[in-house]
């Protein structure tokens, strides 16, 4: 494969932002329909894609879902045009003969093993999610990650009953360049690696 351009690097990482602010332009279902098709081609671990996204767009899931985040990102949910609540399904493995269909027993492996089981939810979906954020950028789509929010109340208002689990929220839109903050420094190479 060739490297990505200048232009295609800094629209997916080097000059993307985390969004605090919307504009009113609305996202389509058609948008977020070529979302996921991006998204769901990234590498886990066994093909066991994990992920699950709730859209939240409706004004009454959008109520609830205020209620159960912290203050400072109320406004952030109520404004953007989508919030994806990115979550886990616990019991993935009963798709892994479709996903993994050389090994058509692989579940097997996560059966009886909660630990197991949520160590490889967390891990694959939380990578499906860097690929989501990722994907996002390439649509043209502004992304705001949240974890600032009550786990156990997003479970609870849209998850009762099932075997999905919330792993982080991504507000999603058109952002407002006034809403930026300055931008926060990175660490370099040589602080936060090694090669040995």
């Amino acid at each position: 494969m060739a490297p990505l351009d200048a232009r295609t690097r800094a629209q997916l990482l080097t000059d993307a932002r985390s969004q605090n602010a919307w504009l009113s332009r609305p996202v389509s279902d058609q948008m977020l329909r070529e979302l996921y098709e991006l998204t769901r081609w990234g590498p886990t671990s066994m093909n066991c894609s994990p992920m699950r996204v709730t859209f939240v767009r409706s004004t009454d899931a959008r109520t609830r879902l205020q209620s159960a985040v912290l203050t400072g990102n109320v406004e952030k949910v109520r404004t953007a045009p989508v919030v994806a609540i990115v979550a886990y399904d616990t019991a993935f493995y009963e798709q892994m003969p479709k996903l993994f269909p050389h090994r058509p027993n692989a579940g097997d492996l996560f059966r009886d093993r909660p630990a197991f089981v949520e160590e490889t939810c967390l891990r694959n979906s939380s990578l499906q999610g860097g690929y989501f954020i990722l994907a996002a950028r390439m649509l043209g789509l502004d992304c705001g990650p949240l974890s600032g929010f009550d786990p156990g109340a997003v479970n609870s208002l849209f998850f009762e009953g099932t075997t999905l689990r919330v792993n982080f929220l991504c507000c999603l839109g058109y952002g407002d360049p006034a809403g930026l903050y300055p931008r926060s420094p990175r660490l370099k190479f040589d602080e936060a690696c090694a090669i040995v």
